[in-house]
């Protein structure tokens, strides 16, 4: 990951107005070389998130994985079981990694967050259940689960909130959803208060796929092909960014937060995903550039970090006060027949399906790696992290 030194002092820039700067992708590979540490040394990089297509892509083109996966093959372990035990250490290490950033800014930053099995998305039992296995196998105070923002994930939310479990929210596009995500997260507060829970130790994201968002406006944009239209081709994220952040302060400016702001409980932050930036956004920086506000979070790739590292060119804040101007778009849109309610609507109901497809390819690339060092090499002699026993939810087959 070619980050120039040099040039690190444009995400110091992006820390310096409220932004942390977020490694979306962890894999192996990058926390065996210790790239992720020279991120945070270099560049400023705050905090990480796990990406199953990026995990995919390291255990098919890397060795990172293989000595854990040849002890699990050894033992038998089902593919879920190893899909598991690599998450979890993936976790582990990252969290280790960033933990002086964690202590250096009393639990603000150095946060890590993992994906749970998606297919568990419309039950926020087993959600629950899961991410609790996961925060108790991982044993760190900065690690996050990543749930889905279904209606069954709101409840799941909550409840991991209440028993002091860290959430990241994801696939959020509507201000409706957000909101209802809020909610969650105070109730969840509110549980965990009436718990005798400490609520400063409890960090909570929650995350706008704004690629995502452009993305489908863009092409619906692109059919109608009108000047008009192409006036407004990379508009729609930043609208939808802007009227969220609106959300935030609106809900940080309440009586309800300031009672749980006085029990110690900590902002949930808003994050940005999915942004590789590509056309009007502009190439690379786009994302990093138009989305920076106080208290925010922007999860980039290895290339788009390189990319803002070198490139990027701040303008100070364009999400407070902007909520008008975002309004305006949606309106603009509105009227050329596009409904970004509609827009969203079908960007929820694919969200799942698509995490599922994601995860089943992950699961193939273990599956195949299982299958290749039980084949092309000798049972280890020693065993170290015994894999987990048959009670476990690594061994469950969902």
């Amino acid at each position: 990951m070619p980050l120039a030194p040099a040039n690190h002092g444009h995400l110091r820039q992006l820390v310096a107005e409220g932004v942390s700067p977020w490694l979306d992708g962890i894999h192996r590979g990058l926390l065996a070389s210790g790239a992720l540490t020279r991120l945070v040394e270099d560049t400023g990089v705050r905090g990480a998130t796990s990406d199953p297509a990026a995990l995919a892509d390291a255990l098919a083109h890397g060795t990172a994985y293989r000595d854990q996966l040849l002890r699990l093959a050894h033992h038998r372990v089902s593919v879920d079981g190893a899909l598991w035990a690599a998450s979890v250490q993936d976790l582990r290490l990252a969290c280790e990694e960033l933990r002086e950033v964690f202590e250096s800014t009393h639990g603000y930053d150095g946060l890590v967050s993992m994906d749970l099995d998606p297919r568990l998305a419309h039950d926020a039992a087993a959600t629950v259940t899961e991410a609790a296995e996961l925060a108790r196998a991982v044993g760190r105070p900065n690690a996050l689960v990543k749930i889905p923002a279904t209606p069954a994930g709101l409840t799941a939310i909550r409840d991991c909130i209440g028993l002091g479990i860290g959430v990241h929210a994801t696939e959020i596009y509507s201000v409706t959803r957000y909101t209802q995500v809020v909610d969650a997260y105070f109730d969840g507060l509110e549980i965990a208060h009436a718990a005798d829970r400490r609520l400063a130790v409890i960090a909570s994201v929650a995350s706008l796929p704004v690629g995502r968002v452009d993305h489908e406006v863009d092409g619906l944009l692109g059919e109608l092909g009108s000047e008009d239209a192409h006036s407004l081709l990379g508009q729609a994220a930043l609208a939808a960014a802007r009227l969220l952040y609106r959300v935030y302060e609106e809900h940080l400016g309440g009586e309800r937060w300031r009672t749980l702001r006085a029990a110690g409980a900590r902002p949930q932050r808003l994050m940005w995903t999915d942004t590789t930036a590509v056309g009007r956004v502009g190439p690379g920086t786009g994302y990093v550039e138009s989305l920076v506000s106080w208290g925010t979070v922007n999860a980039m790739s290895p290339g788009t970090l390189d990319q803002a590292a070198r490139h990027s060119r701040l303008r100070g804040d364009t999400l407070m006060g902007q909520a008008e101007a975002a309004q305006k778009v949606l309106d603009r849109l509105g009227r050329l027949g596009i409904s970004y309610e509609a827009v969203v609507r079908r960007l929820e109901t694919e969200s799942v399906p698509r995490l599922v497809d994601s995860w089943l390819l992950l699961r193939a690339s273990i599956a195949e790696q299982l299958r290749m060092v039980s084949v092309s090499a000798p049972a280890p002699q020693l065993c170290p992290g015994a894999p987990p026993g048959p009670g476990s939810a690594a061994h469950r087959d969902h």
